[in-house]
């Protein structure tokens, strides 16, 4: 393993453990009127996540059109790094972690809708291990799909939010 492999392999381990660690610690004490703020965070997690799910795949369109090797391409291997390490992944990681909490102190784990929701949540992680896996191979200068792929890839995790945020809000099962 690379000493930067193993740089991020720790980097990823702390951050984990710290929103373990967090979650833990409020089972724990339970402070009264914790759900509105954990599902504040939660709501902030997802539009950071959206965000970032969203600019990744048009970042790719545009790496595209770089040469491999130039400054251009130089740039955006770092804009996506930056983007996919320090706000992508730790928000999916706090969505997920409050999403499971408030559903659970929420007694919201026998409803159909939720379950629903987290099907849609489950693939839009699928598509966010792509978009790290594509990221992977930009940096590697190995991308093996064009311009039109990505464009339709970065209307994936829009869909998917349509129907979560409808599932959560209108409940309608």
């Amino acid at each position: 393993m690379t000493p930067d492999a193993r740089t991020r392999l720790i980097r990823a381990a702390a951050g984990v453990g710290a929103v373990v660690i967090v979650v833990i610690g409020l089972a724990f004490w339970r402070p009264a009127g914790l759900y509105p703020w954990l599902k504040a965070f939660h709501i902030i997690a997802v539009i950071a996540w959206m965000a970032g799910m969203l600019y990744l795949p048009r970042l790719f369109v545009y790496h595209c059109e770089a040469e491999p090797g130039s400054r251009q391409s130089e740039t955006f291997k770092v804009m996506e790094r930056r983007l996919l390490r320090a706000i992508i992944n730790p928000s999916m990681v706090v969505a997920w972690a409050l999403g499971l909490w408030l559903a659970y102190d929420g007694n919201w784990m026998e409803a159909p809708w939720l379950w629903a929701k987290v099907l849609l949540v489950v693939g839009l992680s699928v598509i966010h291990g792509f978009l790290a896996r594509w990221t992977n191979d930009f940096a590697a200068d190995r991308n093996h799909h064009s311009q039109r792929f990505y464009r339709i890839i970065n209307e994936i995790p829009a869909v998917l939010m349509v129907g979560i945020v409808i599932l959560v809000v209108v409940k309608p099962f």
